[in-house]
């Protein structure tokens, strides 16, 4: 099958590719720019005139709660290929469940959804899983979600056994010991509202405890969803070192802080918290110099009765994979980042950190494509909405940026009407 995508402006930071040009997709594979190849037939046409064509987008970060809906959400949004968090129901900690997720995925006509397996059995952080067997069963990444690994030897263990395995070991910074079931920063909102806080210490701790055990067992790490200046800095100065590590960064943390926080609005309740303005600066500044490598949406879409309660008791979490695009496009109109770079960070850049052959617009690659309308403004509303889970604190805004085509293995598998 043939697809050409015509008159598109072209940006493609792995490449350096930024003009305006057609693309050939024969056969699944993106076979040429401006020329059509030698007896290419387009059995369709997409027209991208005014229209920004990118590789598709790669989320490091998302929970479903079923993972057919939640493909339909990501089509929509320009994502083609995500990763699903070990904390989810069931707990990614056997092969067996891993063949079940991937068997609902495939239903679902998404092969590209890939599965971070569990460190420790069942998420306890007591005994370490068999990370061997789920690497085999297709595991993309290690991980023990937002849940503790109990002490620091169990800790070493696993980073020695991915290690010795070549196994990505993810880890989200967080001592729980010093986040005590708190709900938001460790700041003046919290203790004018009185909520249980969590300080910035409870991440950066952690994160140094990581860093000296990835000096000592050399395990590949990245370190998920950053919040906070400190680490930040910790992170910058690691890889000046020459750790081998990496990090990324949610979406909503770049734009929302303590100060957006509504006391009573359970849809700012995340984790790690919003933080400070200078946090937030910081991050921001991360993404610029290149010590954050990617942007992930750590998309949690939950049912209204988990948001109904007082604040510290909701699940804590957004529904955010439909987000992420005009809130890059924002980002790169407050001249954070140019617009390639921005890209790169939801594309190219994940896609490296996963060894993906995805993330690109290079010729003989896989042709997964998002084209998008960069003006195009759309409200966050029922109407727009995809996600089963609406608990987002953007609901009702209007933002601009909305995507157009997703093609995956060049098949337009969303095309907004």
């Amino acid at each position: 099958m043939g697809l050409k995508i015509q008159n598109g402006r072209i940006i493609d930071a792995a490449n350096e590719l930024d003009f305006i040009s057609d693309i050939y997709i024969q056969d699944g594979k993106i076979v040429s720019f401006d020329d059509a190849p030698p007896d290419f037939h387009a059995d369709e046409i997409i027209d991208a005139t005014n229209q920004i064509v990118c590789a598709g987008f790669v989320d490091l970060s998302v929970r479903p709660r079923h993972i057919a809906k939640e493909t339909v959400a990501a089509a929509s949004s320009g994502v083609t290929t995500f990763c699903v968090q070990p904390d989810i129901k069931p707990t990614i900690d056997t092969p067996e469940v891993v063949k079940h997720l991937q068997e609902l995925a495939e239903r679902a006509n998404y092969p590209q959804v890939h599965f971070i397996g569990a460190l420790t059995q069942k998420l306890e952080g007591n005994e370490l899983s068999s990370m061997l067997s789920l690497k085999q069963a297709g595991c993309i990444a290690m991980s023990n979600g937002n849940f503790p690994i109990k002490n620091l030897l169990i800790m070493r263990r696993a980073m020695e056994y991915a290690a010795s395995h070549d196994l990505l070991f993810i880890y989200r910074p967080n001592e729980f010991s010093l986040s005590n079931g708190g709900c938001a920063h460790e700041g003046a909102m919290a203790t004018r509202y009185g909520l249980p806080s969590i300080p910035e210490a409870a991440e950066t701790i952690a994160l140094e405890q990581c860093l000296e055990l990835a000096e000592l067992t050399g395990c590949r790490v990245h370190f998920g969803q950053l919040s906070s200046k400190r680490a930040v800095i910790k992170l910058q100065q690691a890889k000046k070192y020459g750790l081998n590590v990496t990090a990324d960064v949610s979406m909503h943390q770049l734009h929302l802080t303590e100060n957006d926080v509504i006391p009573f609005d359970s849809n700012y309740h995340v984790l790690p918290p919003l933080r400070s303005v200078e946090d937030c600066d910081f991050l921001r500044a991360g993404l610029s110099n290149g010590t954050i490598d990617a942007i992930c949406s750590d998309h949690q879409p939950h049912l209204l009765d988990s948001k109904l309660a007082a604040f510290p008791e909701t699940k804590a979490g957004i529904s955010s994979m439909e987000t992420p695009l005009p809130l890059l496009l924002k980002l790169v109109s407050e001249n954070v980042i140019d617009l390639a770079q921005g890209l790169a960070l939801l594309n190219t850049k994940p896609a490296a950190l996963l060894g993906l052959k995805t993330g690109s617009l290079s010729i003989d690659t896989p042709a997964d494509i998002c084209i998008f309308d960069p003006n195009l403004e759309w409200q966050v509303n029922s109407e727009n909405w995809k996600s089963e889970g609406i608990n987002t604190p953007f609901w009702g805004q209007t933002l601009k940026g909305r995507v157009t085509h997703t093609i995956r293995a060049g098949n337009v598998i969303f095309k907004r009407a």
